[in-house]
């Protein structure tokens, strides 16, 4: 298998979709930041002396679908038809597991989209609780389904879903 962003020479180049059909693309992807119990709570209770931690983080995430393609080299710019981004309380952990969809109907995927919305959400709650609590981790972040485009459908197995394990590549 031939990576897509080099030629056969092994130079970096942005991969032509000119002559690729337009179909409807969807991609999800998550993540989590774990917190110190009494930053989680402050959090939960909406008492961070930023403000709405995850108001903030949600506008972000879905600001940064716009801008992935300045962050990630050779992504092409894309005109996103939607975004969102959800955030589970996991109060036996004390971490917050962040979700984000996008779709756009286009010639390449959103895969990158979703996944840059996940790090900047966490990234922005990071930002907004670290006067708390320094010692946040951001972890998991990956891409759980996308749907459209040549390569076909992919989904995450079940499995490989428990937050304490890594996933394990072949």
């Amino acid at each position: 298998m031939q990576f897509s962003h080099f030629d056969e020479a092994g130079q970096a180049w942005m991969v032509d979709v000119g002559a690729k059909a337009e179909t409807e693309r969807v991609a999800v992807a998550e993540g989590q930041i774990s917190l110190l119990p009494v930053a989680y709570e402050m959090v939960k209770a909406g008492a961070m002396k930023k403000g709405d931690v995850l108001g903030v983080a949600r506008i972000a995430g879905i600001m940064a679908t716009k801008q992935t393609s300045a962050l990630i080299p050779l992504c092409h710019p894309l005109a996103i038809s939607g975004a969102e981004v959800t955030f589970f309380f996991d109060d036996e952990r004390h971490s917050i597991r962040i979700e984000a969809s996008v779709r756009i109907t286009g010639k390449t995927g959103v895969e990158m989209e979703a996944l840059t919305a996940v790090s900047v959400a966490a990234l922005t709650i990071y930002d907004m609780c670290k006067a708390v609590d320094k010692g946040m981790e951001i972890s998991q972040i990956r891409l759980m389904k996308k749907s459209g485009g040549r390569s076909g459908d992919f989904s995450r197995p079940a499995e490989s879903d428990d937050r304490n394990t890594e996933t394990k590549r072949p």
